[in-house]
């Protein structure tokens, strides 16, 4: 028998997405389910957005364009960057995509060879180590812990690194747990990039889901321009999941190989979506601000309510849009107590081991759904807590 690739035993799927899967089942059979477990925001693009797409259709838009995108939007993501991140980037150093995935994987396939070692974080985006594990290299965690804020041990990395290290990869805000890494931190990485002549790819898709303070990126740091790269794109702070629009900010020498995989996978992301983009940038009604404005009170009723409930923790995030909740206390394993949520409750959320060993007693929950949703789901969550409460000391 023909065999597939032995590449695809290395991935592995997002739990998020089977989760949403049987959750929408129950909905088949007349269950009432609250759905946390996605992290799609429950906005659209703004009208405008929506606007421009339409006549960019309407006006023939729909051919083939630039490999690396179409030259209006790469000078407008630079101009965007400079504003909102005080980065100053050339038109010749963006690369778009369609979507933000498919960035990260170009930028993995242009940096990685099998047999490098890549360090991740743990918990973090599940696809890290699944495509870097797809390239034949190593993926190697470094954790992200309660007790340090979720904040990254420097040292704790620093002893994994070794002379097969080629890339670390990290996300802030983070997903899961909603961290925004600090000045400090973000100076030692890079003091360790340069020292190991590391790639550093930094996911910056929550960059403008930031609930206070001024977003740092580790690309401004000294000598961090010519070794890092930026994956972000229009998903989450623009609302637009199914548009399907990213890109990738590097060296131009990371571009051209990048687009030399363009050229050989997908020839060119949709014209007409990047015609749209260039007004979601522009944000005319400022839909970022009202949509941020909006997760904040979503996060301060949620975290406050989540920590009223007996053998829940969970700390105040500072930017994304997820609460992150530790269970430990309750008793239940954390992958009983989500089942238990779903099935009984009608809350849908995911284990935290769906983000890696480092998440096994906690559980996420995304602020995606409107606030009388939200406190609706607390009161669900609170009536089930019976079935543990006894076994919860504080």
């Amino acid at each position: 028998m023909r065999k597939i690739a032995s590449r695809i035993s290395q991935l592995t799927g997002e739990g998020a997405l089977a989760v949403f899967s049987r959750a929408k089942e129950l909905e088949k059979q007349g269950r009432s389910i609250i759905h946390l477990e996605l992290g799609e925001p429950d906005f659209h693009a703004a009208s405008p957005v929506v606007d421009a797409v339409r006549a960019a259709v309407a006006s023939g838009r729909d051919r083939y364009v630039s490999t690396r995108g179409i030259p209006a939007l790469r000078q407008a993501i630079a101009d965007y960057l400079k504003r909102t991140r005080r980065l100053d980037i050339a038109a010749e150093q963006v690369l778009v995509a369609p979507g933000c995935k498919m960035a990260l994987s170009l930028a993995m396939m242009a940096l990685i060879e099998p047999g490098d070692e890549v360090l991740y974080p743990d918990p973090g985006f599940p696809i890290y180590p699944s495509f870097t594990r797809g390239l034949g290299a190593t993926a190697v965690p470094f954790f992200l812990e309660e007790r340090n804020q979720f904040q990254p041990d420097i040292a704790e990395i620093a002893s994994k690194i070794t002379p097969r290290t080629r890339v670390l990869i990290f996300n802030s805000p983070n997903n899961p747990t909603g961290t925004v890494f600090s000045a400090q931190a973000l100076a030692s990485l890079a003091e360790l990039a340069v020292r190991n002549d590391l790639w550093i790819i930094s996911d910056e898709i929550y960059a403008r889901i930031l609930f206070s303070g001024e977003y740092q990126s580790i690309w401004a740091l000294p000598g961090l321009a010519e070794r890092t790269v930026i994956i972000d794109g229009f998903s989450k702070s623009f609302a637009m999941t199914g548009w399907r629009l990213g890109y990738a900010v590097a060296p131009v020498q990371v571009i051209d190989a990048m687009d030399l995989l363009v050229l050989n996978t997908f020839t060119c992301t949709a014209e007409f979506t990047q015609v749209a983009a260039l007004e979601a940038l522009i944000d005319s009604t400022n839909a970022v601000e009202a949509m941020v404005a909006e997760y904040r009170r979503r996060r301060d009723l949620f975290v406050d309510g989540l920590n009223r409930i007996p053998g829940f923790r969970c700390q105040s995030p500072d930017g994304a849009f997820y609460a992150w909740v530790n269970i430990e206390d309750t008793g239940v394993p954390a992958a009983e107590l989500a089942d238990l949520l779903l099935d009984q409750a009608g809350v849908a959320g995911i284990t935290g081991a769906a983000f890696g060993p480092g998440g096994k007693n906690y559980l996420r929950f995304s602020l995606v759904s409107a606030r009388h949703l939200l406190e609706e789901a607390l009161e669900r969550i609170q009536r089930i807590s019976v079935r543990w409460r006894a076994a919860v000391t504080r």
